[in-house]
């Protein structure tokens, strides 16, 4: 054992050990408890950033720590692996997607290696593999046959710039989540897994993810959006047909003075098709996406049909207008318009001067169209409604309602904000939808024994519009029910289908001959904890809710949730330099003078963005490879862990991480000087009668239960501060070179438990320090500590003394001190005196253990 701590060499040769004898490879033992930890998988872009880090080092922790309290851990690691980023890739560099994607995994599988991070490797896999490939497509066809998918002509969100499909919800402020080019409305023949369906269950169950974060859970309920309201028809003057509309404002009924329709509604395309004008408004309202984000931060414009909607209880004529602002995806793709109580009614109207008309005052106030500011959208009396006039609004929405369902021409109804999710994407590197389109039998499944269907290696990439529409060959095929010339589906599946079953598949990743395994799914679901970002809130975890709960139904799966508790990590942030010259500054850029930096190149000052998310564009990265070749991965685990708890944005502070290396060495040398000191000692197991070895164990056993709760609570910072207490408390102890038998055996029990405590942060360093204190074995298979109870019990207690509330005082006191002494020392302490001076005690409170507030006037 050297006396130096050199994290290069220990860390490579307990990396090789772990490999070569495949500690962390887990099977399915019956009668063991399992826990199942899973981070989300990586997009293998190329390198590791500081985010994987701190994610990883997350979970790493909660598995090993889990492992330690007996459970069979199942922490399994793959790549998500398809994706319009390797097919630009591959554009840009002349190379294959494939090619490029699985040397990407070659560097980032050893990067994470270099962790030290205690993943199954054996059940590793990518989407892209043809393996994965081959079962999802079996599950897109058993969903197929269930009635769950179907293929329609619908407007969709275009990205022109990836040149596919994007689901709404992957329109980000009116761009696309990836190339963030505005997005345009398009019609298209899309495929589409019926999440609707599942609406209802979807709500309900969120009460069930009692361990996900409440902000997660308000997103997805938001983006489900359950409303009830009221479906009824507008009579249009001098047409046959009807104008139906859903609203959830039945109470505002009165204040209607116009309709606006969708650009895509029957009534605009029959408009637009005689009307040059309305034609090229309709077009206009094309450029936009089909969200509900993307149209709300357009200015409100319209186009005037010339028809006109009778209002069905006053018979007055409102004009219907072609509005920007309404998607026909949501609702009927009509809308009753009352500019009084709705602000973007209210916007719309005053550009086109259309009347406002108030039906809901406010208590106390008396408001008027003509003097209106804003839309007023709150609580009131209903007014100008005529036989609904003195009612509550809240309750008139049922009076109303009730009121349609009388006149036979509307019903109360309930809706979902929610809309069915477009899975076609126009793009080469994807998992092909597994279908023929026949010219007799039309939509035709592919049989499970030719599958699965293949991507074409030879393929041209040009970056714009599909490959596999334009290729010569692939396309071209048979049709598997009548044996005619037919086409491919060119269209491949969102990549959000990949990881919306991955974490079943890790629990039979070797099976060849199905999909999944139900017994062996269910010997390890629903996974215990989930780590990732909450920028996947109503994205990834939404999916993957909604197409467990489709597996589900199937017969695939048992459970109803795939994730038990979530916790959302967050974002690693940086200090970045701005010249105004050459705009953003690597540190190295900079120098200091007086307090002020300035640029090395040219001189002006720089401009500090404080704690900026760490992106290569502004040059405010730290590289994890660097940092681990320089200080260790145990290092920049630690500090990942102890910078900030793990839902809160960690600050990147170089001093940190300069803190967390002479730790772990002080840590080092306080074990090896106990190794050498104690090989004949063994590890305290009573209470010493010295005050002073007594007070240290009992810190010990204290920070025993204090990093178990830590961890158990998710707070992992203040556990790593309470081993650092716990080894600055025992290192004077240590410093005695005469220390007796009963002393070193305390530092001893202390090494050996810092030891297990640091492991989840740290195993590298603790697993050579367990074997220099004469252990065999790997820490992460030993018993997590557990507190001596008659350690924990206090002689003596302090008493926080306050006056009135304010702090005023402390006392020491012995642990049995009874209740009314405490009220006297209290009164008679010198510190606490001079604040009773002239006053009168009413009331002394005491709280067991913690405080006395004494009440005077």
């Amino acid at each position: 054992m050297t006396e130096k701590y050199t994290p290069r060499t220990i860390e490579a040769k307990w990396q090789t050990e772990w490999e070569n004898n495949s500690v962390f490879k887990v099977e399915e033992t019956p009668d063991k408890e399992t826990f199942y930890l899973l981070v989300m998988f990586p997009y293998p872009s190329g390198r590791i950033h500081m985010g994987h880090v701190r994610n990883y080092a997350i979970g790493d922790l909660i598995a090993r720590y889990q492992r330690m309290q007996g459970k069979n851990v199942l922490h399994p690691m793959g790549w998500d692996a398809f994706g319009m980023p390797a097919e630009n890739a591959a554009i840009k560099q002349n190379t294959h997607p494939g090619d490029w994607t699985y040397s990407n995994i070659d560097t980032m599988r050893e990067e994470l290696k270099s962790m030290g991070l205690s993943y199954d490797w054996s059940r590793e896999f990518a989407t892209c593999d043809p393996d994965y490939a081959h079962w999802e497509q079996v599950l897109f066809l058993k969903l197929h046959e269930k009635g769950l998918i179907y293929r329609e002509m619908s407007h969709v969100n275009w990205d022109p710039v990836d040149q596919t499909v994007l689901a709404n919800e992957q329109v980000i402020d009116g761009k696309g989540w990836r190339s963030g080019a505005p997005v345009e409305r398009k019609a298209l023949s899309q495929w589409f897994f019926r999440i609707t369906d599942y609406a209802e269950e979807l709500l309900t169950d969120i009460e069930k993810l009692d361990g996900w974060p409440e902000t997660v859970r308000t997103m997805q309920t938001n983006w489900i959006g359950k409303s009830h309201g009221v479906e009824f028809s507008f009579t249009i003057k001098g047409r046959e047909e009807r104008l139906p509309v859903y609203t959830t404002r039945a109470d505002t009924i009165m204040g209607v003075t116009f309709c606006s329709i969708a650009s895509e509604h029957p009534l605009a395309v029959e408009i637009a098709e005689t009307n040059p004008e309305a034609a090229a408004f309709v077009r206009e309202c094309q450029a936009t996406g089909t969200s509900e984000e993307a149209v709300e931060k357009l200015e409100k414009k319209g186009f005037d049909t010339g028809l006109r909607a009778i209002h069905p209880f006053t018979g007055e004529e409102v004009p219907i207008f072609i509005a920007n602002f309404v998607l026909m995806g949501y609702g009927t793709g009509a809308v009753m318009a009352v500019p009084a109580h709705d602000q973007r009614d209210f916007e719309f109207a005053k550009a086109y001067e259309i009347p406002i008309k108030v039906v809901i005052q406010p208590e106390g106030e008396t408001l008027s169209g003509e003097t209106l500011e804003a839309a007023y959208t709150g609580p009131g009396t209903l007014t100008n409604s005529r036989q609904f006039d003195g009612i509550d609004n809240e309750a008139a929405k049922r009076t109303v309602a009730e009121a349609f369902e009388a006149e036979g021409i509307g019903k109360a109804t309930v809706n979902f904000r929610l809309r069915d999710w477009g899975v076609s994407r126009q793009r080469y590197w994807g998992n092909p939808i597994p279908v023929v389109h026949c010219p007799s039998c039309g939509v035709v499944p592919v049989p499970e024994s030719d599958l699965p269907v293949s991507l074409p290696k030879e393929v041209e990439l040009t970056g714009s519009g599909n490959p596999l529409d334009r290729h010569p060959t692939w396309k071209q095929t048979t049709c598997p029910s009548c044996g005619a010339d037919a086409v491919r589906e060119t269209d491949t599946m969102d990549t959000f289908m990949e990881s919306s079953w991955y974490f079943l598949r890790y629990c039979c990743a070797d099976l060849n001959s199905a999909p999944l395994d139900r017994a062996r799914v269910d010997h390890w679901m629903p996974v215990n904890q989930y780590v990732g970002g909450i920028e996947h809130a109503v994205l990834h975890l939404l999916y993957a809710r909604f197409f467990h709960k489709a597996l589900r139904d199937v017969g695939l799966v048992s459970c109803d949730e795939p994730f038990t508790k979530l916790l959302t990590q967050g974002m690693v942030r940086k200090d970045t330099h701005t010249c105004p010259e050459h705009g953003w500054r690597y540190p190295s850029e900079v120098k200091e003078e007086r307090g002020r930096l300035f640029c090395i190149e040219c001189g002006a000052e720089i401009s500090v963005g404080r704690n900026e998310k760490m992106s290569k564009s502004k040059h405010n990265v730290v590289d994890p490879n660097d940092l681990i070749k320089g200080y260790g991965a145990d290092t920049a685990r630690l500090f990942m862990l102890f910078a900030a708890p793990p839902e809160r944005d960690l600050e990147w502070n170089d001093s940190g991480v300069d803190g967390a290396w002479r730790f772990l060495n002080r840590l080092w040398r306080l074990v090896v000087d106990v190794a050498s000191r104690t090989e004949e000692i063994a590890p305290a197991t009573e209470m010493p009668k010295d005050p002073a070895l007594k007070k240290l164990r009992s810190k010990l056993h204290a920070t025993i239960a204090k990093v178990t709760e830590d961890i158990e609570r998710q707070s992992f910072n203040t556990g790593i501060a309470a081993v650092m207490e716990l080894v600055n408390e025992a290192s004077p102890f240590l410093q005695n070179k005469k220390a007796d038998t009963i002393t070193l055996s305390i530092l001893r029990e202390i090494a050996e438990v810092a030891i297990l405590l640091l492991h989840p942060y740290s195993p590298h360093i603790t697993e050579e320090l367990s074997r220099t204190l004469g252990h065999t074995g790997y820490v992460s298979q030993k018993a997590w500590p557990r507190a001596d109870a008659k350690a924990l019990v206090k002689e003596e207690m302090t008493i926080v003394v306050q006056v009135n509330g304010k702090l005023r005082g402390r006392l020491t006191v012995a642990a049995d001190t009874d209740q009314k002494t405490l009220e006297t020392l209290a009164q008679e302490d010198a510190k606490v005196v001079p604040h009773l001076e002239g006053k009168s005690v009413r009331k002394v409170i005491v709280v067991p253990g913690r405080l006395i507030n004494i009440v005077a006037g």
